[in-house]
């Protein structure tokens, strides 16, 4: 009996039940059943003094919570700090939540020193995994974000559906053909290498992505100025078609450049630019974008030659425009939703 699960151990008491009703003695149902007569006796005498019930299993082992170190309302706690701080505002020396930081939040609390293992075991409980944390400036000011959430960016959008006009997320960024990223099986001891270019053929692009899939882009050399920006604007008017475009830019200093500006303001009727609060990323969704393109570009082959990495960066910027759902996904992220 002890080596069948909660559910066949019930049918096997129940055979023994129904069994007894025909008449059956105890011997024969032992033999029947692979139990023993005193197991078959007792499941009976249960039948019989507790009715249905008395064949089911009853809960073994110990109450949920009991023997633990620390109270339900020191897990609270507990939790909550781990939510709601980082490990240096509680004027810790560790810079992330890992077991170590965890297990001396602990004991600096309630005296209780755990084992690594232990912390691991509580943090399991609650339902907490490791995950690589969202990198977030130490200048933000969390006030603006919360107003351009709240109050400015709503605006925009509606100022947006009431006049018909198209709002695109851009931003910058660049990729050089030593970049490769992830990592690669080798025999122990035995570290693989992968041989890339000295000479840097740094390339840029600019790009801007819609909540309806849309991708539009620009790859240049070097790196990105006023002139750069403005044809890039001029190309994004033209292709949509005569709707007014909101482009919605971080605060990179070449956007506030006064040529651009002036170029802004005898295009008015075409265009408007709006800027995300000053050292906020997490909130432009054309990061997600800049992220994709380089998982996928820093995973192929190295560039060997001249040429090659704009061709592996245009590649996967052409499958993107063919691919909205994808890009649509970029707005379901986190920070942005």
């Amino acid at each position: 009996m002890r080596s069948l699960s909660f559910e066949a151990r019930e049918e096997r008491r129940r055979q023994v039940v129904g069994l007894r009703r025909r008449g059956w003695t105890y011997e024969a149902i032992a033999e029947e059943t692979g139990l023993s007569r005193t197991g078959v006796f007792n499941i009976c005498q249960r039948h019989a003094q507790e009715g249905t019930p008395g064949p089911k299993d009853k809960q073994g082992g110990r109450k949920v919570g009991d023997c633990r170190s620390l109270s339900a309302e020191q897990e609270a706690e507990i939790r909550k700090l781990i939510c709601d701080k980082t490990p240096d505002q509680l004027t810790m020396a560790f810079a992330l939540w890992n077991r170590q930081a965890v297990r001396h939040l602990i004991v600096e609390r309630y005296g209780v020193a755990l084992t690594p293992q232990g912390v691991g075991k509580y943090l399991a409980r609650w339902g907490f995994t490791p995950q690589k944390p969202i990198k977030r400036a130490y200048e933000q000011r969390p006030e603006l974000v919360q107003a351009w959430l709240t109050d400015t960016y709503p605006q925009i959008a509606q100022r947006a559906k009431a006049e018909g006009a198209e709002i695109h997320w851009g931003d910058e960024t660049g990729l050089r053909p030593d970049d490769v990223r992830g990592r690669s099986y080798a025999p122990a001891g035995k570290t693989s290498e992968i041989r890339v270019m000295n000479r840097r053929e740094g390339l840029s692009v600019m790009s801007t992505v819609t909540n309806r899939g849309k991708v539009r882009w620009k790859v240049f050399e070097g790196a990105m100025n006023a002139d750069i920006l403005i044809e890039f604007m001029k190309r994004l008017i033209k292709d949509t078609g005569g709707k007014k475009v909101f482009l919605i830019l971080d605060n990179l200093k070449v956007h506030h450049a006064k040529p651009d500006k002036a170029w802004l303001a005898e295009h008015a009727t075409a265009i408007e630019v709006f800027y995300l609060p000053s050292y906020s990323p997490e909130l432009n969704p054309d990061e997600m974008l800049n992220a994709d393109l380089k998982a996928v570009v820093t995973s192929k082959a190295t560039a060997r030659a001249k040429g090659d990495l704009k061709r592996a960066k245009v590649s996967h910027l052409r499958r993107l425009q063919k691919s909205p759902a994808r890009v649509m996904r970029y707005f379901q992220h986190g920070p942005v939703r």
